[in-house]
């Protein structure tokens, strides 16, 4: 009987396996994979944060779960994955923020709150007696006109992307995000093109109680919340341009298959 390839090497974080791997870091990265689908977006007019919510039971208070957290005035982040691990990581991030507004009379950078933050991750892949985050981020901001949207990892490891997801439903938005993103896109477009993503990466209803959605405008800087109502206008807008879709795409279909009869 073969032994298991990884035995005995899972069993503390900085044991690496014969092929170079830490299965603490990838078991971190499992736990992101099963959580809900959150997404951010960078346009032209700034950022893009949506999050679903996916509430298990209607007894629930949506209002209280947190997915997307203020970091700075300037600075939003949405979390995917082990939502205590979650809310440790932004606090770490609020104080890094804090610390360089004091320091420098400035706000933070948000590639270097970005890196600060992935320092801290990296630091629990190397010593005995922690473990990874269960938890990865998308942090978005705008610093000095400028759009910037990173993702974190267990591992520590940054990539800065014009649009990304994290969570259960990342593959499919990927590729909603590889087939409609481009570069001149306005606010609006962008919130469209985050809910059209969530809408075909989750299996329930898309709605104003399951979804949140936090705007970063490049000219003001300031992180705002969309209210419910505002989420909700949103969402029947995303709906009703995808059964137009819908119903083109049948007729195109109708039309083909007409063709190919008369022929």
């Amino acid at each position: 009987m073969q032994p298991l390839q990884n035995a005995g090497y899972d069993r503390a974080i900085t044991v690496f396996s014969p092929d170079g791997r830490l299965f603490q870091v990838e078991y971190a990265r499992e736990a992101v994979k099963r959580g809900t689908t959150s997404i951010g977006v960078k346009s032209s007019e700034g950022i893009i944060l949506a999050v679903d919510k996916r509430t298990t039971s209607n007894l629930v208070e949506s209002s209280s779960i947190e997915k997307i957290f203020k970091i700075d005035e300037h600075i939003g982040a949405a979390t995917s994955g082990l939502v205590a691990d979650a809310r440790a990581l932004v606090e770490r991030a609020r104080v890094e923020a804090q610390i360089n507004k004091i320091t420098y009379s400035e706000p933070i950078r948000v590639d270097s709150l970005s890196k600060k933050l992935c320092d801290m991750l990296q630091l629990y892949t190397q010593n005995g007696g922690v473990r990874p985050f269960g938890s990865a981020l998308i942090i978005g901001g705008v610093y000095d006109g400028k759009c910037k949207l990173f993702e974190t990892d267990p591992s520590g490891a940054l990539i800065e992307y014009k649009a990304t997801a994290i969570g259960s439903g990342r593959n499919a938005a990927m590729d909603i995000f590889e087939e409609k993103y481009s570069d001149d896109l306005t606010l609006d477009g962008a919130i469209e093109l985050a809910l059209t993503a969530i809408n075909d990466a989750t299996d329930h209803e898309t709605t104003s109680k399951n979804v949140e959605i936090a705007v970063i405008k490049c000219d003001d800087g300031k992180y705002v919340k969309l209210s419910p109502d505002e989420v909700q206008k949103y969402i029947d807008e995303v709906l009703v341009e995808e059964e137009e879709e819908e119903e083109e795409a049948s007729e195109e279909e109708a039309d083909e298959d007409s063709e190919e009869d008369e022929e």
